[in-house]
């Protein structure tokens, strides 16, 4: 697919002016409530469908279909890499009114670095065809990886970019009221938890752009169309976050899913580079793909919400069963 340059201009344009509307929306620090998450939400979803419906308008079926099954593989492990948020920021414990900067402060550190590696891995791919057999089997690897690690806890507060910043720079005690990065103290700069906090979620998001950038590289090779499912899939992240804390712990199989489709896709990549060298291997196509991701999601996604309901009800069935116990003995003990 070929972008010209005042494509990339007006599509950077577009992308710059909602990112200013989302710092203009959290220069107060202030409790995101559900509807106020739901709102947001829903914007930048249609937002990106409507994106997806104009590429598919203006340069095809096949570029529209690429960036729909991207920004889904971006969003399904936005979604993961919210469990791994939810553990730092109540880690260091940071008040409820500060942490929708803290996350748009670290969507927009994840989408610069994610821009960098966009560019480092087109480059690559274009040049040595072998990338995309590197990036295949990484993918398989981080899918094995993800089965064999859920669960285990990150110990982000003595991550080595905690480490360093608190080496080189002093840092104070108490959140600042106004979320400030840093405050001036007898004439000395020094750092807020704040500053702690984002530099954990920038050194994560560091390691997420790893996995994600090959991933959907196994969707498409536009540069243009991995940027902008990237993008759209972050720019939401923020009130996504809000709007899932409470079902994330539900979500037990989604881990499930997510090493699926990425062993998928990284079957893929390698299957995409035979095909080139023997025509006779068969290339998935992205409509495949596609349907893939939305079928794992969708089964995970149900599984998940069926066995914690499960669980609940069984919770439940047991504290009936000893309150009614208990309410006999009492009876007979008064007997």
């Amino acid at each position: 697919m070929s972008v010209s340059l005042w494509v990339w201009a007006a599509t950077i344009g577009g992308l710059a002016i909602l990112v200013a509307i989302d710092i203009w929306h959290a220069r107060r620090p202030h409790h995101v409530g559900f509807r106020e998450a739901t709102t947001w939400s829903v914007i930048y979803i249609v937002a990106s469908i409507l994106f997806g419906i104009g590429v598919m308008i203006f340069a095809g079926a096949e570029p529209g279909t690429e960036f729909f099954a991207g920004w889904l593989i971006e969003k399904s492990l936005s979604v993961d890499n919210l469990f791994v948020f939810a553990v730092i920021l109540s880690t260091f414990g940071v008040p409820d009114k500060h942490q929708q900067k803290v996350l748009l402060i670290g969507i927009l550190g994840a989408l610069v670095m994610r821009a960098i590696f966009i560019a480092v891995g087109a480059a690559a791919i274009h040049r040595f065809a072998f990338t995309f057999v590197v990036f295949g089997a990484f993918l398989i690897y981080t899918a094995v990886k993800l089965v064999r690690s859920h669960g285990a806890q990150p110990d982000v507060g003595n991550s080595r970019a905690v480490r360093m910043l608190r080496r080189f720079v002093p840092v104070t005690t108490e959140f600042p009221e106004n979320s400030a990065l840093t405050v001036k103290e007898n004439g000395k700069r020094l750092a807020t938890p704040l500053l702690i906090v984002v530099a954990t979620i920038l050194s994560v998001d560091l390691v997420f752009a790893l996995d994600s950038i090959p991933a959907v590289f196994g969707v498409t090779e536009s540069a243009y169309i991995v940027f902008t499912a990237n993008a759209f899939a972050l720019l939401g992240l923020r009130a996504l976050y809000f709007l899932l804390i409470g079902l994330l712990d539900r979500l037990v199989h989604l881990h499930y899913g997510l090493a699926v489709v990425l062993a998928f896709i990284g079957v893929k990549l390698i299957l995409h580079y035979a095909h080139s060298v023997w025509p006779s291997v068969p290339d998935i196509p992205t409509s495949v793909s596609l349907a893939v991701v939305v079928v794992v999601l969708a089964i995970t996604t149900f599984t998940s919400l069926r066995s914690t309901r499960k669980a609940t009800h069984a919770v439940e069935g047991v504290e009936s069963g000893a309150a009614a116990g208990g309410r006999k003995a009492g009876a007979a003990d008064h007997g």
